[in-house]
């Protein structure tokens, strides 16, 4: 076991010291540039058509697809997960405050890159043997660079990063909550989400569009009205809290006096990494969700996209990362044993006492059991493109339900080392296909509209 987890580490290492902030960053960099700004200029479009399409019981997604507000909702499920609660802790554990600063950095590059992951994603959908709608990285690699052989390497990689590891690493986050604040045993909840998971994915896509409609709304606005309620007690610490984001994303020593010594690689390597883990931009997850989406064109979609990556990232991860750094805590948790859903859970219970740890474990509950939800899904796309078919779903779906009982038996440390390590692989190909049909997405963006001028347009 020991070899195995320096094998790991080496390789987690490896990508995420330098390759992959590169790789992830020069992406949305290229994409902002190519596409003009497109995350600034589409953004108001974005939450329009978000708020026109609000719906907490739309129609039934089926075969066929699901609704725009659907597909949207499925997405942000799958990126507000355990990324926005333990994962922007662990940031600043690791990086310290400077890390939220290099979170923020990469989504707004990753706003540009998710557009263009969506309007491929519409693009090059597809539909399978049995008739349902599909679509995703492994769809416009194939078809739109007609490389089978990266497209099938991407499919198994997202399959074991997120309907695996990554499915690990949120039922490991909620067993701990709950251990922690509940004094439930890990295995114990591990067990309860993974039969409560079952219950979903036996329903199909029309079961996960219904579950995250109507959980990710209201699961959000739980979160955010409980995190204001924190800054408004700690006010006085806000700004204080984003000067330390600012000033340690770029001179980390002045973070707690250097006693953790953080320096600015650390801080963006581990700002990049939870980031990524958190929206997912360029990832390649969310495009299979917004592939199946039934929209009057696919820019529509994209704009939604963009919307997605700045609700995850600057509103419900900077909230935590706020309410974390007024809270006081910090310092003092800052030793090799820290957990971050640890942290986040002592930043609440400064505010509301011991309430507070139950606040924060039944939001977690419902954060990263939506994500499992989500990741369940893109995996099952990828299964059915792997196979031509729906036969290996019972498989799949039995597989996933074991793994997400067997996260809540792991060290937390060794279920995010692995996630990192597959999250990490799964981003190369997918960088390669959008990088290398960028055209085809810069012709799509010369067509892109905003709502009102679409509307006036069909007039």
């Amino acid at each position: 076991m020991d070899l195995l987890s320096q094998a790991i580490t080496t390789v987690q290492s490896f990508l995420w010291d330098g390759l992959l902030i590169l790789l992830l960053c020069g992406t949305g960099l290229f994409f902002t540039i190519r596409l003009k700004g497109i995350q600034l200029r589409r953004f108001g479009s974005g939450l329009r058509e978000m708020f026109s399409g609000f719906s907490l019981k739309g129609e039934k997604a089926g075969k066929h697809g699901m609704s725009s507000f659907q597909a949207v909702t499925t997405a942000i499920a799958g990126q507000v997960g355990t990324g926005n609660l333990a994962g922007a802790a662990t940031a600043i554990l690791l990086g310290g405050p400077g890390a939220i600063f290099w979170m923020w950095f990469s989504a707004f590059l990753g706003m540009a890159t998710i557009y263009a992951e969506a309007l491929l994603a519409q693009k090059f959908r597809s539909t399978d043997k049995d008739g349902q709608a599909v679509g995703g990285p492994a769809y416009y690699i194939e078809k739109g660079l007609h490389c089978k052989w990266l497209a099938r390497v991407f499919a198994v990689l997202l399959v074991l990063a997120l309907g695996f590891m990554g499915n690990m690493v949120q039922s490991n986050s909620i067993a701990v909550a709950f251990e922690t604040s509940l004094g439930v045993p890990t295995w114990v909840g591990g067990l309860v989400v993974a039969l409560l998971a079952g219950v979903i994915l036996l329903g199909g896509i029309g079961r996960i569009a219904s579950f995250t409609e109507k959980v990710v709304p209201v699961m959000a606005c739980l979160y955010i009205a409980g995190g204001l309620v924190v800054l408004v007690i700690n006010w006085d610490q806000i700004l204080p809290a984003l000067g330390s984001i600012f000033r340690c994303a770029f001179q980390p020593s002045a973070a707690f006096g250097g006693v953790a010594g953080y320096t600015v690689l650390r801080a963006m390597k581990y700002g990049v990494a939870r980031g990524l883990f958190s929206n997912e931009a360029g990832m390649g997850s969310t495009p299979h969700a917004h592939a199946v989406a039934k929209t009057d064109h696919p820019s529509k979609q994209g704009h939604l996209a963009i919307v997605s990556v700045f609700f995850d990232t600057f509103v419900v991860l900077t909230l935590t990362a706020l309410v974390i750094l007024t809270s006081g805590v910090l310092p003092g948790m800052i030793t090799p044993e820290a957990q971050g859903i640890d942290v986040t859970q002592a930043a609440f219970s400064a505010s509301f006492g011991s309430l507070g740890s139950v606040f924060i474990a039944i939001c977690l509950l419902f954060f990263a059991f939506s994500t499992i939800i989500s990741w369940y899904y893109y995996g099952e796309t990828n299964v059915r493109y792997l196979f031509r078919s729906s036969k290996a779903v019972p498989v799949y779906k039995l597989l996933v339900v074991l793994f997400v009982f067997a996260g809540s038996l792991f060290q937390s440390a060794e279920v995010w080392a692995l996630s990192d390590v597959f999250n990490g692989l799964m981003v190369i190909p997918n960088v390669i296909a959008l990088l290398l049909l960028s055209p085809v997405v810069a012709a799509m963006c010369r067509e892109d509209k905003p709502l009102k001028k679409r509307r006036r347009n069909r007039d």
